[in-house]
């Protein structure tokens, strides 16, 4: 691969080139699919999203696939289809918010990929969320338990992911600045041989 990514780009500064498809994991309303559709063209890689990936191999929505097949067919049914996502060429992946929390898929992604756990605090995802109804984990009882209770159970898994960035109630590039400089780091210490520096013109 040719060293496509060291142009000028907004700050800050890409000097590496991601060694695998980096996989977007965290609750739902963190920001996986915003961040990472500017993300992947930051760094001029293909984007997939997880959970339209899922719909179109079952042919409806995630919330039938719920209603109709149940919670533990989803999870089965979504592994198998991140697992085909990650034989593709490097790329970023934004996954649903239980993929990380799912065993099996959670040992694929760290298997095969570089995670990058976008942690949002409770009132950032109540915020975001409550802005649609396609939730099918939300449409019984208060929003804000549920996620509550979703944050106490899946924010330890989540801590497994190999990068940790905070995502605030701010414009998506700049979260998108961080999540490069915190991949810039992570990069350079594992994976030297894909840092490059940028030379100073």
């Amino acid at each position: 691969m040719e060293n496509t990514l060291l142009t000028k780009t907004a700050s800050p500064t890409i000097s590496f080139m991601p060694p695998k498809t980096i996989v977007l994991v965290g609750l739902m309303g963190c920001g996986k699919t915003s961040i990472g559709k500017r993300l992947a063209k930051r760094l001029e890689l293909p984007f997939h999203d997880s959970d339209h990936a899922v719909e179109d191999a079952a042919g409806c929505p995630i919330k039938d696939i719920y209603n109709i097949y149940g919670e533990d067919a989803f999870l089965s049914g979504e592994q198998r289809v991140i697992a085909r996502l990650l034989e593709q060429p490097t790329h970023i992946l934004a996954t649903g918010g239980s993929s990380f929390a799912y065993e099996p898929t959670r040992e694929l992604i760290k298997g095969n990929a570089i995670s990058v756990w976008l942690n949002a605090d409770l009132d950032t995802l109540v915020a975001r969320v409550s802005r649609r109804n396609d939730r099918p984990l939300l449409t019984n009882g208060n929003q804000r338990e549920v996620l509550e209770k979703m944050i106490e159970d899946r924010y330890p898994l989540y801590q497994q992911a190999d990068i940790h960035v905070q995502t605030l109630d701010e414009p998506t590039n700049t979260t998108v600045d961080r999540v490069i400089q915190a991949m810039t780091d992570f990069i350079r210490e594992k994976y030297p041989s894909y840092y490059v520096l940028k030379s100073v013109l």
